[in-house]
């Protein structure tokens, strides 16, 4: 069987011969008497570098026994269970300038919702405990009332994520019925979600109407039948259409919806409490104002603008809540206590606007003067010195940050960082060693360099950005 693989040309008995020469599994778990490492982890460690030398001589491309010393043997298995040790899911630094970044789990939390997730998590809490009749209570009061009056809503639920509220709602109130769209808002957003196929999912019969670039009133009134069960109204995420393009006004929408008995829905994606306007973004509609125009019932997340952990808030009329409440889905699309904890501190910071803008991490990075993303900029650039002189050039450079998650799609943020430029490894090198760091660092590629968004980069990432750079740099001997 060894001499199907023999493409070296070596001779059957010499590959025996190290085949021999791999040490048994016992033997090398001998080397590990003491270790505090689990013992499965590392006999699995040794099978696989075993393994893997095995494969190697079969193929040819190990011919020295030498490489089976424990000398040679042993670094590799305590890497390879270093690996095995090493948590798979584990923080980065993220300096891609990308604020909400979907691959890199979106909103990062406040710190003032760092001890409710601790206490509950280690205590037990009134998830589901009335404590003030002692009976059986509701996970979602413990928010609403929160949502209520930030918003103006009747009522409110919360779901694990805005497509779960999307999904939920159309299935309680237009399953089997038709539900009016505009084309234009027929979209697909990260993760292959589309308008059209969670409608269907849902039992809903979608009516598109008007063009893909103009819809009008008449649209939708030429379109209501007596099958016609809502009147949907979509945020186009991070798709937007410019030029000769047309859609009807929320205000306007509800107004023919009142009219004819017809409930309203929007759907705002991402979502916002704060009129970012007023920090010099672009104007988006909050959910306020979506409330205040008239909806009876809007869907938003909860790690996108709002800046919390990720779920689905479902806000409204209260006998189009109860409604979505009592639908049997909703228990398989519920929140957990960490999300409900989480959600509850983010939620109460708003109450101050300003404390929200400066202490919630997703909009203290949006609204960022450009004059303290460039002193944390230099700070980096100080901490390097004249550590990476010989092996490549740093510059401070002028660059634009996005908002991600498809949020504010055409917006950019005025931003600065430094520009990495390696003598003698390629970018794309230096990117990969980064990734694979012990803190990984994740950068974007541009023009030729490796280029380092301050704006997404906390004050207490700097010394490990700066050690990480450095170690990268300095492992690789250049």
């Amino acid at each position: 069987m060894a001499t199907q693989t023999q493409g070296a040309g070596q001779p059957p008995a010499a590959v025996q011969k190290l085949l021999r020469a791999i040490p048994k599994v016992d033997d090398v778990l001998l080397w590990f008497e003491g270790a505090t490492a689990p013992a499965a982890l590392i006999k699995a460690a040794v099978r696989e570098v075993l393994a893997a030398r095995r494969e190697e001589i079969l193929a040819g491309r190990l011919a020295d026994a030498a490489a089976l010393k424990r000398e040679q043997l042993l670094p590799q298995i305590e890497e390879r269970l270093a690996e095995k040790l090493r948590p798979k899911f584990r923080t980065v630094i993220n300096a891609t300038g990308v604020v909400i970044h979907t691959n890199l789990g979106r909103s990062l939390l406040p710190p003032a919702a760092m001890a409710p997730l601790l206490a509950v998590g280690t205590h037990y809490a009134n998830l589901e405990f009335d404590l003030a009749t002692g009976k059986r209570g509701s996970r979602y009061s413990l928010v609403e009332e929160l949502l209520c009056e930030l918003t103006g809503a009747e009522a409110a639920l919360v779901v694990n994520n805005n497509a779960a509220a999307v999904l939920l709602v159309l299935e309680t109130l237009a399953a089997g019925r038709e539900v009016i769209v505009s084309r234009g808002q027929l979209v697909e957003i990260g993760g292959s979600f589309r308008i059209p196929e969670v409608m269907a999912k849902s039992g809903a019969k979608l009516v598109e109407v008007g063009a893909t670039n103009r819809t009008h009133l008449r649209d939708y009134e030429g379109a209501i039948t007596e099958a016609t069960a809502l009147l949907l109204k979509v945020h186009t995420s991070n798709f937007r259409m410019i030029g000769f393009t047309k859609e009807v006004a929320l205000a306007d929408l509800t107004a023919l919806g009142a009219a004819r008995g017809i409930p309203v829905m929007e759907d705002l994606g991402s979502g916002s409490l704060i009129d970012f306007s007023r920090y010099g973004l672009a104007k988006e509609p909050t959910v306020q104002e979506t409330i205040a125009a008239g909806a009876d019932v809007v869907t938003f997340s909860g790690d996108k603008m709002l800046g919390g952990p990720q779920a689905g808030l479902i806000v409204g009329k209260r006998a189009i809540i109860d409604r979505v409440k009592q639908n049997p889905m909703n228990r398989a699309l519920r929140i957990d206590k960490f999300t409900l904890a989480a959600l509850e501190a983010v939620l109460r910071l708003y109450f101050d606007e300003e404390a929200a803008v400066r202490t919630i991490p997703t909009l203290a990075m949006l609204t960022m003067p450009l004059a303290a993303i460039e002193r944390r900029a230099r700070r980096l650039s100080r901490r390097l010195g004249k550590s990476l002189a010989d092996r490549g050039t740093v510059a401070l450079v002028r660059t634009s940050s996005r908002v991600g998650g498809g949020s504010l799609p055409e917006m950019e943020l005025s931003s600065c960082g430094l520009a990495v430029t390696p003598r003698k490894m390629s970018v794309n090198e230096l990117e990969r060693r980064l990734r694979a760091a012990t803190v990984p660092v994740i950068g974007r590629i541009e023009n030729d360099c490796l280029l380092l968004d301050l704006r997404t980069v906390a004050d207490d990432e700097i010394a490990a950005l700066a050690a990480t750079l450095i170690e990268v740099f300095g492992r690789s001997g250049e």
